[in-house]
């Protein structure tokens, strides 16, 4: 019989990892953890703590920093797989799985499907002849080589891809590698495992190839299987079942999603809300059970693109199955910058940025120039982002795969700020507040067009009070909104009040908001 070892990465939520760990292992299964080196020292402990005395579990036997598009996904993914080989002697197949995945069949159901299936589950399409890739970089990817991350240090990442592409510094594919792309949940047999960790050890050039390459966790795994697998032993598909919205995230599943989830030809299916709690208990639940019938009806694909083509075309009725939440979720934090003079803003967010690594964005309810990921086109215009404003947020959370994300937000947008702190989502606002010389206000008034190069002396003496007053009122409106979690920066403050506000704001340590208050050139004009 069939005995697995899910290989899980994750890098939260260390009660979920548990109980997953623990309803898998208790039908017989085994498990190898890497969770990451840059996720909290207390949840790894947890994890550790509560497992240690399970046989079935074990742990990558190296943790590094993981960060999406890298590497780095990768060689943890192989340390786990070491680790599981060594410990794991009987284990027969070893599934690939993230924290938010969870199975959607019986251990039974599924330990026969492999039985019965002697053979590589595994998406692998041709790389360049396939349309897996809709759009950005696609040869890019695998000519040029990638050392920075794309979503954390961006202009480090398109400057050097330029310089490559500039002065024509091109590489070569391996010559007898023909890469294939496909997606990262797999469910491989012990033997393809140790040919692909043999080919590891044997092919320092392929190594050294793909470890610069852009997102390889996407062509990794599907290249080498191809390469030391015959093509009949391949099933070319995912055993995990997930979709992707119109704007190509993950569509993610909820309480009332059980019966349409067990009726899909597969074994496990991702994402599963963290607040759907009767969904885990039931899917948990099932893992378990025996003699248990699945009616596989299959229709989850087409039933959404069904529901999807009917939105598009303005004949959805009622809202479309995946979006009946419209939270950006319970556990999740949005830190939101108030500040009218958008500089200051700014110079303090590339300076959170640095000293805290959480991902942040600028104005992009105001500026339509603030870059942005490519989120399906709901990112394209202010107006878009406003009126798809917490759809937007919840895309940003999924896309930089974070729990915490930091904003900047003009204080005349108070109606967006009231609708984010009425979401069920931890929401903090910190307000600077600038001091506004004439001649900043006389620059303000010309940037929004309310002065021009020819306003008279007279009219702009008429001018400034006007739009000192509104200035002041944002602020009271601010003050009067009565958010429960409103700080408070001032230009006139001594450090170790600001140092105060960020405390509050960021939730870190005293010492390091001290840090990052500290700025001599912050309110500068």
């Amino acid at each position: 019989m069939a005995k697995i070892a899910y290989i899980l990465l994750c890098h939260k939520d260390p009660d979920a990892i548990i109980k997953q760990a623990e309803r898998l292992t208790a039908a017989g299964d085994y498990m190898s953890i890497h969770f990451d080196a840059r996720a909290n020292p207390a949840h790894f402990a947890q994890i550790t703590k509560a497992l240690k005395h399970n046989p079935n579990v074990t742990f990558a036997h190296r943790r590094i920093r993981c960060g999406w598009g890298e590497w780095s996904l990768v060689q943890a993914t192989l340390y786990a797989v070491e680790s599981a080989v060594d410990a794991f002697p009987r284990a027969t197949h070893f599934y690939m799985l993230s924290g938010d995945c969870m199975a959607i069949k019986s251990a039974e159901y599924t330990h026969h499907f492999l039985d019965e299936n002697d053979a590589d589950f595994i998406e692998s399409l041709d790389y360049f002849d396939s349309d897996w890739i809709k759009t950005g970089m696609r040869e890019e990817r695998l000519i040029y080589r990638h050392f920075f991350n794309e979503r954390t240090q961006k202009w480090r990442f398109y400057t050097s891809y330029r310089l490559q592409e500039r002065f024509g510094l091109k590489r070569e594919i391996p010559a007898d590698i023909q890469v294939q792309i496909g997606s990262q949940w797999w469910c491989l047999r012990r033997r393809t495992i140790e040919w692909v960790l043999d080919f590891t050890r044997e092919r320092k050039d392929v190594m050294r190839f793909f470890r610069t390459t852009w997102i390889p966790d996407e062509t990794f795994f599907q290249t080498i299987v191809r390469h030391v697998v015959p093509e009949e032993e391949i099933r070319s598909r995912t055993l995990t079942f997930l979709m992707f919205t119109d704007y190509g995230m993950p569509v993610t599943f909820y309480d009332d999603h059980y019966d349409l989830l067990l009726s899909q030809d597969f074994l496990f299916a991702r994402k599963i809300s963290p607040e759907a709690k009767d969904l885990k208990r039931r899917l948990g639940l099932l893992y378990a059970a025996e003699n248990v019938q699945f009616q596989i009806s299959n229709e989850g694909a087409s039933l959404f693109k069904f529901l999807t083509g009917r939105g598009r075309i303005g004949r959805r009725f009622a809202m479309r199955f995946w979006e009946t939440e419209s939270t950006l979720g319970r556990n999740r934090e949005l830190l939101i910058i108030v500040c009218k003079k958008w500089h200051v803003a700014k110079r303090l967010l590339e300076r959170i940025r640095v000293m805290t690594n959480v991902p942040a964005i600028e104005y992009l309810f105001n500026e339509e120039h603030t870059p942005l990921p490519d989120l399906g086109g709901i990112q394209k215009t202010l107006e878009k982002r406003t009126r798809h404003r917490r759809a937007l947020m919840r895309m940003l959370f999924d896309y930089f795969d974070t729990d915490r994300l930091i904003v900047c937000m003009d204080p005349g947008n108070l109606d967006l700020l009231q609708d984010f702190a009425g979401d069920r989502s931890i929401t903090r606002i910190l307000e600077i507040q600038c001091s506004f010389s004439d001649e900043y206000l006389i620059g303000h008034a010309m940037r929004v067009g309310l002065a021009g190069e020819q306003t008279s002396t007279d009219t702009l003496d008429r001018l400034l009070p006007t739009i000192r007053h509104d200035m002041t009122y944002e602020s009271d409106r601010l003050r009067d909104a009565d958010f429960e979690h409103l700080y408070r920066m001032e230009e006139t403050a001594d450090l170790d009040d600001n140092a105060a506000a960020l405390t509050g704001f960021l939730s870190v340590a005293p010492e390091k908001a001290r840090e990052i208050a500290a700025v001599d050139y912050l309110f500068a004009d």
